[in-house]
Parts: C-alpha cells; structure tokens; sequence
C-alpha cells in the first residue's frame, strides 16, 4: 500500500504543484515585464516612426535604406520622349496577340490602337530601395509618383462599323488594383490574456504559436505571393479628400489659327482638372478675334495638388458643325507654391503626344494665371497667414471674393418605408443645384456614403439644405418615385464649428432616420 500509495501521490501532487506553480508565475512574475514606455527624443526615433510622423518627407532622407537617384529623374526626363515611344511599341507587340483571339469572333473584323502615348511628363523616382537575393537576380523597390495623361484609343472594326474605345480607367493613378506581397518573413508578437493571465507565458507555447502565424502568412503573402488590393472604385471616380481650391484666371490669347473660310476664328478656352468627372468649365466666345481678351475667374476644387493636372483646351466655335479644335497644354499644379499667384504663357499644340509631328506648327499662345489657396488650418504659421491674406486681398481688388467649399457627405438611412416599393436614394438641394446618391434596391436601411462638393464666395451663415429620401421602381414606362421623408439644415452651425455630424429624424416618415455630415472648408 505504501507503494502504491506514493505512486498515486506522485501522480496527483504533480499536476497540482506545477498547476500553482504557473499560477504564481504568472501573479508574481509575469507582470513584471511589462514596463513602461520609453520615450525619446525624435532625432533617437527609428525610420518607421519618422514615416508615420512626418510623411511628406522623401525617403531617401526618412529611411537610409532608400537612395536618391536625381541622376536617374534627369536622365529619364531628357530621354522620355524616346522612352514613351519605345514602351508603346512594346506595349502594342504585346497585346498583339490578345487582339488577334477576338478577330473573327462577335463579327469583329479589326482591333488596333489608334492613339497610344503615355503623356509628356515622365514619372519622378522619389527613391530606390535594392535588395539582396540569390545570385544574377536583383529586386528592387522604386517610389515613383507620376502625374502625366495617358492617352490610349483603341479602334474595333465591327461589321464594317468602326468603334473607339479608351479603356483606362479614367481617374489617377490610372490602375484599379495594386500587388503587395513581403519580402522578408514577417515577425509578428502574439498575445493571449485569460482571466488576467497571459497564456503565451507557458514555457514553448509562445515560440510555436508565433511560429505557425509567420508560416501561415509567409505562404500567403511572402514573395512571390501576392495579395492585389483594389485601388478605385468602379462607382466613385474620387479617391482623396479636397484640400484646396485653384482660382484660374484666362487672361488672353495671342497669334491663333485661322480656321474660317471667309473670316477668322472664334476662339473659347475649356477646362478640367485631371482625375475629376465634373464637367468642364468654359470661358464665353470671342467671335471674329486672333488676339482674344477674357479676364475671366475660374474655380477648381483641388484634391491632389501633387499629381492633378490643369487640362486647358482652346476650341473654334461652330454654329452647326463640331466644334474645330485649336490647341491644348497642361500645367502640372506641383508648380504652383500655395498662396502665389503665378502667370503662364503657353505654346499651344495639337496633343500631349511627344511624338506628334502636328505640335511643330506654330498655334499660338495662352495666357493665364493660377493661385492655389489650400484650405485654411488653425495651426498654419503666421507667414502662411500673410501670404494668404495677399493673395486674397488681389483677387478681391479684382472682384473675386476666396469663399469656400461646402462638403455634404450622406452616409446612410435607417427605417425608410415606402408604401409601395422601397427602393431608396437620397437627394441633395441646395442653393437651386440637385445632386443624387446612387438607388439602392429594396433595403430599409440603405448606405451611399456619396459625398457632394457645393463651391460658394460666401459662407451659408443664412442658408439650409434640403435633402430627402425617395424611392424610385424602374421597369415601367414612365419611373414610379415616392418619397420617404426629408429634413432641412440650418448651415449656421456648420460655418460655426467648421463641421457637424449628426443623425436627423425624417419628417413625414414613422421611424426614418438619416446620417449626414457636413464640412465647410475655407481658404
């Protein structure tokens, strides 16, 4: 019995003791790693947390991993318009043969391009970062931002019909998807807590647990693995926020072609900004007139000052036919310092194509004068407050007034019920100007998240939005619209605190309820 007994002890006492052995492990000592954070100097922070503090830095002065390469930018930006033609000839030998699967199929008799360049500007390496793999291989990480118009035309002979076609997604950065995999296996510190406790305390569990993680995520996404992250949404051409408004002013044009028979031209300026769906803006018609004067004040609302592009289009205006087209130039917004106004003379040319012979003849020129005034920041420096104040008091004495811009964001809807169909969309008015959200079918409890830009001289201390949920059935001959409830804000508030983001019970509705937030942004 005595063995036995000892033996049954052994057995018993064992689980026990090394259970309350953990459990005062972990009560006594485990807690003693965790310590206080450390904090430091910036200068003594490491390259990751420089990033994600000052991110507008390059890299090549954030990260000593990244090289700066000016070298390769001039050399690229002289050597470009041979460049543009070379990788087009590639690109069109290499979809050459995708082409010819559909020649013969769907009646379609032909596929070319008819227009293919990649745009006058080259991209611009803001730094290189290389790395070491097995021998004759080398990978590299290039930080490219390129802020050109690509112009691709592809023409389908169908049934004896010709059709052109651009298939480029038409909003920056031009791609609707992005690769990313790793290049190094990651390391990741995995923690789990029950009852207090931390339960990757256990001696071994910690290091195989971390281990199984890193494995599963390096055949996921370790190189050449690769997870594609979707860029643009197909139903909203705007990826960024606005930061800043660009005032153009068409001065005047100089030397135009004759493109009447019997008289001169009769010369207008349009004009857009790249990356934007909006319509483009017009100056009026000067009938009869080669050295045309405008002086006429444009808005823009800005989003990526970096990479947009002011696209300015110089037409001859035709009563019944189209309209002949006179010339075209860009200017590239990251020439613009913030507050200052800057005068441009520009040589008109047919195409933004480096290679179109067309440009060597002589158009004529365009002058005009862009100030970009971001929207105004409680924490900018007195000097940014002088230079905006100049530049506001120049376009008052010309008339013009710095305004502002008023963001209406509709998030989503709660409780909508229609007595016949429930198919919600909601519509914003203000000011004589109705915008619509995208329908979305039957759901009580729609989500647009659609934000509408309204450009004002003013601030709206006077004004209210009207915005009202609406149902709309589709099929019959003429649309069915019912509407769901609406509500009407008072911007008071708004021009007040800068911002509100409220949810509003809708009137004439049992339970509807809306999200709205609304900004008003000022330069």
């Amino acid at each position: 019995m005595g063995l036995v007994g000892g033996v049954l002890g052994f057995f018993i006492g064992l689980p026990i003791g090394l259970a309350a052995a953990y459990f005062v492990y972990l009560r006594y000592f485990a807690a003693r790693r965790l310590q206080d954070p450390v904090i430091r100097p910036l200068r003594d922070l490491d390259s990751e947390t420089l990033q994600t503090t000052i991110p507008d830095i390059p890299l090549w002065v954030k990260s000593p991993d990244y090289e700066r390469i000016d070298w390769m930018n001039r050399f690229i930006f002289d050597m470009w318009p041979f460049l543009d033609k070379a990788i087009c000839n590639n690109i069109k030998r290499a979809t050459r043969p995708i082409f010819d699967q559909y020649v013969g199929k769907y009646g379609i008799e032909s596929i070319e391009y008819g227009q293919l360049t990649l745009g006058s500007l080259p991209p611009t390496f803001q730094g290189i970062k290389v790395y070491e793999m097995l021998e004759k291989e080398l990978v590299i990480e290039p930080v490219i931002r390129w802020a050109s118009i690509m112009n691709v035309i592809v023409n389908v002979k169908v049934h004896s019909f010709k059709v052109s076609a651009q298939p480029l997604v038409p909003s920056f950065p031009c791609f609707s998807n992005l690769c990313v995999s790793l290049m190094e296996k990651p390391s990741i510190d995995f923690r789990f807590k029950l009852f207090g406790g931390d339960v990757m305390a256990i001696p071994g569990l910690y290091q195989y647990v971390q281990d199984q993680i890193c494995k599963q995520i390096s055949i996921l996404y370790h190189w050449p693995k690769v997870i594609q992250i979707p860029i643009l949404d197909g139903a909203s051409g705007a990826t960024k926020k606005p930061v800043g408004i660009l005032h153009v002013k068409v001065i005047r044009a100089m030397n135009l072609l004759k493109m009447d028979l019997l008289g001169k031209s009769d010369p207008y300026v349009k004009m857009r900004l790249s990356g934007e769906r909006l319509p483009s803006k017009k100056t009026t018609v000067k009938m009869s007139n080669l050295n045309p004067e405008w002086n006429e004040h444009f808005k823009f609302i800005v989003k990526d000052p970096g990479t947009q592009v002011l696209e300015l289009h110089m037409f001859d205006w035709e009563k019944v036919k189209m309209h002949d087209k006179l010339g075209m130039q860009v200017i590239p917004l990251r020439l613009l310092t913030p507050y200052e106004s800057k005068l441009f003379t520009l040589d008109l040319v047919r195409s933004m194509n480096p290679n179109d012979p067309h440009n060597k003849k002589n158009r004529g020129k365009l002058v005009v004068e862009l100030t970009f005034d971001p929207f105004r920041d409680d924490s900018r420096t007195s000097a940014a407050s002088d230079g905006e104040g100049s530049a506001s008091a120049r376009r008052e004495a010309d008339g013009e007034s710095s305004g502002g811009v008023l963001l209406v964001s509709v998030e989503n809807a709660e409780d909508v019920e229609g007595k016949r169909h429930t198919n919600p969309y909601a519509e914003v008015l203000f000011r004589g100007e109705r915008k619509k959200t995208k329908v979305i079918r039957k759901t009580r409890d729609p989500r647009w998240s659609e934000e509408f830009q309204f450009m004002l001289d003013e601030p709206p201390v006077e004004d209210r939005i009207h915005i009202e949920v609406k149902s709309k059935r589709r099929g019959l001959p003429f649309p069915n619209k019912e509407s769901l409830g609406h509500v009407n804000i008072n911007l008071v508030d708004v021009v007040n605190n800068g911002r509100i983001n409220e949810k509003y019970h809708l009137i004439n509705s049992r339970n509807g309820m809306i999200q709205v937030e609304i900004k008003w942004s000022t330069v």
